[in-house]
């Protein structure tokens, strides 16, 4: 039997709307339950602070609780993946570190994820520059002083970090990269800094929320910030680029999805995470910890994730880091 043409078209149109009928409601009702944020580092680390700080207003705007989770180790590897292999319905999230990711597609050979391809960038929440501390004792005072010194004493310098391939040591590597000089590492699984204020090494490239009261209290000297600018927190302390040009190594956290997931949820949360980052009094905490809101579209925040990969890409080759 024939069907009339202005029937099979109403039938054809009907078959085609009814797959996106389900999907378009679940983006529009979202979310109807509490959502997982992972983190991939420990407690108390500048990535959970973040997780936490969002945490409360996202709940309160999506009318959900969100719900932080640690899962330390392998370098954030475990809770990405975790979140790779997730249902892509917006109910897991990834905070994501977006230096440490994009160290670790270089780092690490046998990663069961590309993080480019598997991880939808969600929204970036903060910038947070280091900080080049020395030791109060240490007789560099600025870092024109510092290279000189580091230059007259090849070897005999050592640079402090969380870890192999962490934003302090690969930020450490890009300043021996482009001054030439030798800075020997010592990576640490745990806090370096009390070594650093012992005397024990003699430079870091530490977070600034982990070293800000140290330098306040003047146990530690900064000689430089590692942003491509100024910080609100140290305003009269240089940048490294204004003696080393092009110098940036700034920390970046954000909020990842697995891929897939509706571009409708994934605009909704970027909105709603914009709109917390824009309240005076979320934009006071995070200034506090030595960080910047740094509201952005998702689509910027997948273009800043592929140009840091490429960046530290070519800073580990160029070190030959090797994961531990």
């Amino acid at each position: 039997m024939k069907l009339p043409r202005r029937s099979f078209l109403h039938l054809a149109a009907s078959a085609t709307a009814l797959p996106v009928l389900p999907r378009a409601a679940s983006a529009l009702d979202y979310p109807t339950r509490p959502v997982h944020l992972f983190v991939g580092f420990f407690a108390g680390s500048l990535s959970d602070i973040m997780a936490r700080l969002i945490s409360e207003p996202l709940s309160q705007r999506l009318g959900q609780q969100v719900i932080v989770d640690d899962r330390p180790g392998a370098g954030s590897n475990i809770a990405t993946e975790l979140v790779v292999r997730a249902p892509p319905d917006g109910y897991t999230l990834l905070l994501v570190a977006a230096g440490v990711a994009a160290v670790n597609a270089t780092l690490y050979d046998n990663l069961n994820f590309n993080f480019i391809r598997d991880i939808a960038p969600v929204a970036s929440i903060s910038r947070t520059p280091g900080v080049m501390a020395v030791n109060s004792s240490f007789p560099a005072k600025t870092v024109p002083e510092f290279i000189a010194y580091a230059e007259a004493n090849p070897g005999k310098i050592n640079f402090a970090s969380g870890g192999i391939g962490s934003l302090p040591h690969v930020a450490g590597e890009l300043f021996k990269f482009m001054t030439g000089v030798n800075l020997v590492h010592v990576p640490y699984r745990g806090n370096y800094l009390p070594d650093l204020l012992a005397g024990q090494v003699q430079v870091a490239f530490a977070t600034l929320p982990s070293a800000i009261e140290f330098i306040r209290q003047g146990r530690l000297r900064a000689l430089a910030v590692t942003g491509a600018t100024r910080s609100e927190v140290l305003p009269d302390v240089p940048t490294v680029g204004e003696t080393v040009r092009g110098y940036e190594a700034d920390g970046r956290n954000g909020i990842g999805a697995p891929r897939s997931t509706p571009v409708e949820i994934v605009n909704k949360l970027n909105n709603e995470i914009n709109a917390a980052l824009a309240d005076p009094a979320m934009q006071a905490r995070l200034v506090a910890l030595g960080s910047e809101p740094l509201p952005t579209t998702s689509d910027e925040f997948g273009k800043f994730i592929a140009a840091e990969t490429e960046k530290w890409g070519k800073v580990i080759r160029f070190a030959d880091i090797k994961a531990e």
